[in-house]
């Protein structure tokens, strides 16, 4: 190959190198905020989890309260 054409192609390769590593900060950056975003979620699903006892806790609650007035039958 000429001199011109080698030029020409290590010209290419350094600009798919120089991509390929904008690509990889970008993936780096990615995987940071999906793990932002997962750890959310759990911190999410465990708040609804303490809602739903609770929401269990205040039902039992009104049932007793229903029974003791006679709103019900036992």
């Amino acid at each position: 190959m000429s001199p011109s054409s080698d030029n020409v192609i290590l010209g290419h390769l350094r600009a798919l190198r120089a991509g390929q590593a904008a690509v990889r900060a970008d993936l780096g950056e990615m995987k940071l905020r999906l793990g932002n975003v997962e750890k959310e979620l759990g911190h999410l699903h465990s708040m609804v989890s303490e809602q739903s006892v609770r929401i269990d806790r205040l039902a039992n609650r009104v049932e007793r309260i229903e029974i003791r007035t006679e709103l019900v039958s036992p």
